[in-house]
């Protein structure tokens, strides 16, 4: 199996937390879809698939195409004409099938609350789109307002509403903790509303001061703009986890919440080591042996796509290099790292810097999976980063 995912880099306006590449201004929406589907032809064009075979396949793997992911950006910044032919040269380059049935892919797009309008939310299973991704972040509008988020709290409720009535089964939608000022209670109350919402699925992030953001420049301005401290934000963690899991939901992954049946695959694939393929600009693709990353500038992108070029830089993911993806992606799940997936050397390198931690407890061992402890969880990045080899 592998994963397709495609870059949207446009946005109506920027929030001030965001650290992914996108822009603000929409002139070149078409010249960019166009070069999309160009950059399909391109890839496309390394491999020619099975007589006779309906299915998408990987260019350099030959696997199936299991999931699509629309993100940016704003995926719904697209117009229905240009997200149709991003869909049409997907049918006809990958030659998927988008019928309903047990094999039908996941097939996401990230959009905002405000730009979910019956017109947009009628289109999407028509296209085989059946999850959606929203950001409600916070349900205060002032919060919402110091993100420089478009959309007010009551849009998120009218926005699952319209999805539900246009037939999507599958929403998810993003969380936002640790503002200025927000307290223990705050962050109930958003929990709550998020649960009111009988989502699928919920992403829960803490907000992170990520240099070269306009957050970043605030907090360096401004020394009134303080951030929680560590504790608080253990605390609010601790109630994330307890009140979502007392709902019925799973917590799959460090950040991730799902009700069963519904974790979502794309995100899993990264995750469990599978293939995918990344289109448009800084969009990423892997096939476990290679890495390659797009150009991220828009303009770059365009010029070199309508030469004819692939406008990557492509890396070789070496054996250690390979384990040290694992360490730090499989251990963010609840699932863990399969040992006996490693090499000899790698899984008995693994086991003795896993030891101290397995002692403390912030690890557990079970069935040859290493995972994170609760306890564990708190500590992730640096149990990870004990583990990897420099």
């Amino acid at each position: 199996m592998a994963g397709l995912y495609i870059h949207i880099p446009f946005c109506a306006s920027r929030c001030i937390y965001c650290g992914f590449y996108s822009t603000t201004s929409l002139k070149l929406r078409q010249r960019y879809v166009d070069a999309v589907c160009r950059e399909m032809i391109l890839r496309g064009e390394k491999f020619l698939p099975p007589k006779g075979r309906s299915v998408a396949r990987n260019e350099v793997r030959g696997e199936i195409i299991d999931t699509i992911y629309f993100g940016g950006g704003t995926p719904s910044q697209l117009t229905i004409p240009q997200l149709e032919q991003l869909f049409l040269y997907i049918d006809k380059v990958y030659s998927l099938t988008t019928h309903l049935s047990p094999l039908t892919p996941e097939i996401t797009i990230e959009m905002n609350p405000d730009d979910v309008t019956p017109a947009w939310a009628d289109v999407l299973p028509r296209l085989g789109v059946n999850r959606v991704s929203m950001g409600a972040q916070t349900f205060n509008d002032e919060r919402l307002r110091f993100l420089h988020r478009r959309h007010t709290a009551r849009q998120v409720p009218e926005a699952v509403k319209i999805l539900r009535n246009a037939g999507i089964r599958n929403i998810s939608i993003d969380l936002m903790y640790g503002f200025p000022g927000e307290t223990l209670d705050d962050w109930q109350r958003d929990i709550d509303s998020a649960l009111a919402l009988n989502v699928e699925h919920i992403s829960a992030y803490c907000l992170m001061v990520e240099e070269g953001t306009l957050l970043w420049r605030l907090k360096m301005k401004d020394e009134k703009l303080k951030m929680p401290d560590e504790e608080l934000e253990r605390l609010m963690y601790e109630v994330l986890i307890d009140k979502l899991t007392a709902a019925g939901y799973e917590h799959y992954e460090i950040s991730n919440f799902a009700k069963p049946g519904y974790r979502s695959r794309h995100n899993s694939s990264y995750w469990q080591d599978v293939p995918y393929i990344g289109l448009g600009a800084a969009a990423h693709s892997y096939d476990l042996k290679y890495r390659s990353y797009n150009v991220a500038d828009i303009q770059q992108y365009i010029e070199a796509i309508e030469r004819g070029e692939l406008p990557s830089e492509q890396e070789v993911i070496d054996e250690d290099t390979h384990y040290n993806d694992r360490i730090t992606v499989a251990l963010r799940t609840s699932d863990g790292l399969d040992l006996t997936t490693l090499s000899n050397r790698h899984r008995h390198y693994c086991m003795r810097e896993a030891q101290r931690f397995l002692d403390d407890g912030l690890l557990q061992l079970s069935d040859n999976r290493l995972s994170l402890t609760r306890k564990g969880l708190f500590v992730s990045d640096y149990v990870m980063s004990s583990l990897i080899m420099v």
